[in-house]
């Protein structure tokens, strides 16, 4: 399954997420603090999605209420 999202309240701009199986295989990042999405890209590479969720859901970036793993979250619930 590949999910392509829009985040919304962060400054990347575009979510490219390959699923198989329930597992996260690949994420793409475009925009954003490259550094810190291409090391949550690495992580993220095998886990399955109900943990990525349950990990990144929530988290907030400063005063803003989302953050990159949380709209990461919020696009990876498209694949349950």
């Amino acid at each position: 399954m590949t999910i392509d999202y829009t985040p919304k309240g962060v400054c990347s701009k575009a979510y490219h997420i390959e699923v198989e199986n329930g597992v996260i295989q690949s994420l793409e990042v475009y925009g954003g603090c490259n550094g810190n999405l291409k090391g949550i890209s690495s992580l993220l590479r095998g886990m399955p999605v109900k943990d990525a969720i349950e990990r990144m859901e929530g988290i907030r970036c400063g005063m803003r209420p989302t953050s990159c793993p949380d709209q990461i979250a919020q696009a990876l619930k498209q694949a349950l």
